[in-house]
């Protein structure tokens, strides 16, 4: 085992990290204030190669391995968490058509969405089947060279901002084998969006309900074989759980960051912060978290680069753990902050909104505890 990122690495971990600082950070308190999806932003990102991380260069995409990607991430996620976030759902969605689609479909989607003048949402969930995924109702029923949609996707990032909607809808029998992958595009007859939703973080991201009323999409935009939708599906959650923990990661370090920095300037009781050794073990513990989650998160990673058959089992735990801990560490570093952390003023309160819909999203970290149990209990 080898640690030590390489020159390749650092360089473009330095690249991601300054990227962030300089065009991100000053700008990401106002996103979140007015609720605003930063379009130019995002495609700054892309033209660094940040849009299709481990999407083949043949189209546009960068070519990096999945660690790579948790590096880039992290980086981004320290300056805004929900724009981050966001760029990982739509690496997620340009990989599944990359990994999966034919020459045609690939040459057709991938580079617009490697540049982001088109961008891509993920559409799974629906408002009755949310961690029991397999059990969607969303319809697809062949007629000719279309396919006919009924059925509604909830809490779709992106929703009605997208260009691009990577859908599984059923066209065959109950179950996961039912399953199939379309990839349905803003502008189909029949395609609608609800309501933009009010969330509690991710504000920097338009969130809505996607409805498809007899939604005419060619089959020529179907992914894989009738029936393989539900395996593609698992297949793109395993990078976008290890996604969204480095996500979390990167939100964690910045107030971990700024609770460090708070405690060496700030005095109660005649002395900084700093010097009382209970809060001394309270950043120490914090630091600690946020080390063991990293590692985890990176050897899921390898895993999955690896084809390991193990890597799921792999990506659940680095998830679950990832999210977990990034949570507790945003929240400790409010606590440090006492009443300050509270306000807006600091960046405390933005991270913390942020960072907690990991623990929901990419499958709930319950799911992640049955995922390793299965595994686990497997005779």
């Amino acid at each position: 085992m080898d640690f030590t990122l390489s020159e390749e690495q650092l360089a473009f971990q330095r690249t991601a990290r300054e990227f962030a600082r300089d065009e991100w950070l000053p700008h990401a308190p106002g996103w979140d204030e007015r609720a605003e999806f930063p379009v130019a932003a995002l495609r700054a990102a892309a033209a660094l190669g940040f849009a299709g991380i481990y999407v083949r260069d043949e189209f546009g995409g960068s070519g990096l391995s999945r660690l790579d990607a948790a590096l880039i991430f992290e980086e981004l996620a320290g300056a805004c968490v929900s724009t981050a976030a966001y760029l990982s759902i739509h690496n997620m969605a340009a990989w599944m058509i990359d990994r999966f689609g034919n020459a045609e479909q690939r040459g057709r989607f991938l580079p617009r969405l490697m540049s982001m003048e088109h961008f891509a949402s993920y559409c799974l969930t629906e408002p009755g089947s949310g961690s029991d995924a397999a059990a969607l109702q969303t319809s697809a029923r062949r007629h000719g060279d279309h396919y006919v949609l009924n059925g509604a996707k909830a809490f779709i990032s992106g929703g009605g901002a997208s260009d691009v909607y990577v859908a599984m809808v059923r066209t065959g029998d109950a179950g996961p084998k039912g399953i199939s992958c379309l990839v349905v595009e803003k502008g189909s007859p029949g395609l609608s969006f609800g309501k933009k939703e009010r969330k509690l973080g991710w504000n920097t991201q338009p969130t809505a309900m996607v409805n498809f009323d007899d939604c005419r999409v060619p089959v020529a935009n179907r992914l894989g074989a009738e029936g393989e939708g539900f395996a593609i599906a698992m297949m793109g959650l395993d990078g976008g759980r290890l996604n969204i923990g480095a996500c979390s990661l990167g939100g964690a370090r910045a107030c971990c960051e700024a609770a460090r920095d708070y405690m060496l300037e700030r005095r109660q009781f005649g002395q900084r912060l700093a010097d009382f050794q209970a809060l001394q073990f309270k950043l120490a513990d914090m630091a600690t978290e946020l080390a063991a989650a990293r590692l985890m998160l990176w050897r899921a990673a390898a895993s999955l680069d690896a084809g390991d058959p193990d890597a799921t089992l792999h990506c659940a735990m680095a998830k679950r753990l990832a999210t977990d801990a990034g949570f507790h560490v945003c929240n400790e570093a409010l606590q440090l902050h006492g009443g300050y952390g509270y306000l807006k003023d600091f960046p405390i309160e933005r991270y913390l909104r942020d960072v907690r819909v990991h623990q929901i999203l990419e499958g709930t970290n319950e799911i992640m505890r049955v995922i390793i149990a299965r595994r686990l209990l497997r005779q």
